[in-house]
């Protein structure tokens, strides 16, 4: 046989797994960033409102956000476990489906508690010093919006179920179709259309149900009668309790939900600490931090995408495509945005266009400070892509409890801590907070390196097969 033959006769494992994780990252990628638009039209339609309406459906949005995050940290457990559980057996079908069943039971479990918080917005918000009359209106925006959480929930663990079978393509459909939905839903609640008296913020709220509602149903008919899924049965007997499967997930769950929570929380300190600043730091902060919001969505795909690959190699006990998978996502995610870092830091001015007037005089301040604090996210960018991709990799190993640690540490201490006192003891204003930041997100990004790389050592590996 010839070198020419044997060359094309057997593919490169490292390029095999380069297709496969691009196969399965991009779907999520897109997915994530379809969920990103939908946050954005709820935005910009309660915007049409007025300023009043707009202020406080941000605060009770963001409120439900923070308790949202924390949950679906709880239920991303499902994605790891399933896959795992393929690879261990590359044609189980009740062992996923045990763990997707219990999913949903998790799912409510933690709304009960998180729902009776969410009720009293308006004394926590007072509470935080927020101001009457938003504090009633977010109430009433947020009492609508809550029952949305458990359907989303739902959404993402039967999104985890196709991503652990390598199929998430109708995750990005349903999703698209989604974005449609909830501008429907919002516009004819909102402003009262086809017959529908306006409801205005709350309107909103019950746009966003309806919304996760559709999305659920559509990946339960998908999942019901598409040939790849139905022979699970997903669905059948989904009442029957599985305690030692339930606990299985909180034990691995709640340490992500807690990690998440704790990334959720760092950045709405730092919004704070802007606001301690002046108006102009929260405009430019809330600029360089939605440029970065939106690349992120990229590491985050490919880290969903690392979970499920080295998952499946942890199942299988397959040593190599553990390596292979890690290494895979973890270079793309880095290599993008190492890119992205450049763009930022070449055509600053470029992205400020998108969401201000740089040419007018009185966002003369605002530009000048966005552009110093991209600078510093150009940087922020590859680590904070590294970390989250990391994180995704020690997730396939079902290690989630040290890197909860890490976060910790990382964020809350190095990262408000540090950009605090560079902000106000060596006053560097705003562009103390983000290098605070940046500095935690490398720290943190540096230690999930380590513990990846000393795998081995730390005994996370199973046993070679």
């Amino acid at each position: 046989m010839t070198a020419t033959a044997v060359s094309t006769g057997h593919q490169s494992p490292w390029r095999d797994e380069l297709r496969a994780t691009l196969s399965l990252a991009w779907p999520l990628i897109l997915t994530n960033l379809s969920m990103s638009l939908i946050g954005a039209t709820d935005v910009v339609m309660v915007g049409w409102l007025g300023p009043t309406e707009l202020a406080a459906a941000s605060l009770g949005f963001n409120l439900c956000m923070t308790a949202a995050i924390f949950c679906m940290g709880l239920v991303t457990a499902t994605a790891p476990m399933m896959a795992s559980e393929r690879g261990a057996k590359a044609h189980s079908v009740r062992d996923i489906r045990r763990t997707f069943r219990q999913g949903l039971w998790v799912a409510v479990a933690i709304m009960i508690p998180i729902w009776l918080i969410l009720w009293q917005t308006e004394a926590i918000l007072l509470t935080l010093g927020q101001q009457a009359e938003l504090a009633v209106k977010a109430q009433s925006y947020v009492r609508a919006y809550m029952w949305s959480i458990l359907p989303f929930l739902w959404l993402i663990i039967a999104r985890n179920f196709l991503s652990a079978l390598e199929l998430p393509l109708w995750s990005l459909i349903i999703g698209i179709l989604g974005v449609f939905a909830n501008a429907a839903f919002n516009y004819v609640l909102i402003f009262g259309k086809l017959g529908v008296p306006a409801l205005g913020i709350i309107g909103a709220g019950i746009g966003s149900i309806l919304a996760n509602v559709f999305m659920f149903l559509g990946m339960v008919a998908v999942i019901t009668y598409h040939p790849k899924f139905r022979r699970y049965h997903l669905f059948g007997r989904w009442w029957r309790s599985d305690w030692p499967r339930f606990r299985a997930l909180w034990k691995l769950g709640l340490p992500i939900a807690v990690t998440m929570g704790l990334e959720g929380g760092v950045f709405g300190v730092a919004v704070m600490l802007m606001g301690l600043i002046d108006t102009a730091s929260v405009a430019a902060h809330a600029i360089a931090l939605q440029v970065a919001s939106v690349t992120f969505m990229v590491p985050m795909g490919l880290a969903q995408a690392a979970t499920v690959r080295v998952g499946i190699g942890y199942g299988r006990r397959d040593l190599a495509l553990i390596r292979r998978a890690g290494w895979t996502s973890f270079v793309m995610g880095t290599g993008f945005m190492a890119a992205m870092a450049m763009l930022i830091w070449l055509s600053p001015e470029l992205l400020i266009t998108l969401f201000i007037d740089r040419d007018a005089a009185i966002n003369a301040e605002v530009v000048q400070l966005a552009i110093s604090f991209l600078a510093i996210a150009a940087l922020f960018q590859i680590v904070d892509g590294a970390q989250v991709v990391g994180a995704g990799m020690l997730r396939g190993l079902h290690d989630t409890k040290v890197p909860m640690y890490f976060a910790a540490f990382g964020y809350w201490v190095v990262g408000i801590g540090v950009g605090a006192w560079l902000a106000f003891r060596a006053g560097w204003d705003g562009v103390g907070v983000w290098t605070g930041l940046a500095a935690g997100l490398a720290l943190v990004s540096v230690l999930m390196l380590v513990r990846w790389s000393m795998r081995a050592r730390l005994g996370l590996l199973p046993l070679e097969a």
